[in-house]
């Protein structure tokens, strides 16, 4: 999902996520890390333990930035 640190969610309005394990022995976890770029081009990123929470996240993230241009 990056190469060299930049995400490659390029693309106006997609998301992209991937699904990674972090923890040493039976202390695994599983963690999704998520990207969302916006049709204004602004991306947002997270990583949750799961998909829907990363997408809850960002519905949440786009209330707020559209609160925020409403209020200009």
């Amino acid at each position: 999902m990056t190469i060299n640190g930049v995400s490659t969610c390029t693309e106006a309005g997609t998301e992209k996520y991937e699904k990674f394990q972090t923890g040493i022995g039976r202390r695994k976890r599983t963690l999704v890390q998520y990207d969302y770029r916006h049709t204004d081009g602004e991306l947002f990123s997270c990583v949750k333990p799961t998909l829907n929470e990363c997408r809850a996240a960002r519905d949440k993230w786009l209330t707020v930035k559209r609160g925020k241009e409403d209020k200009r």
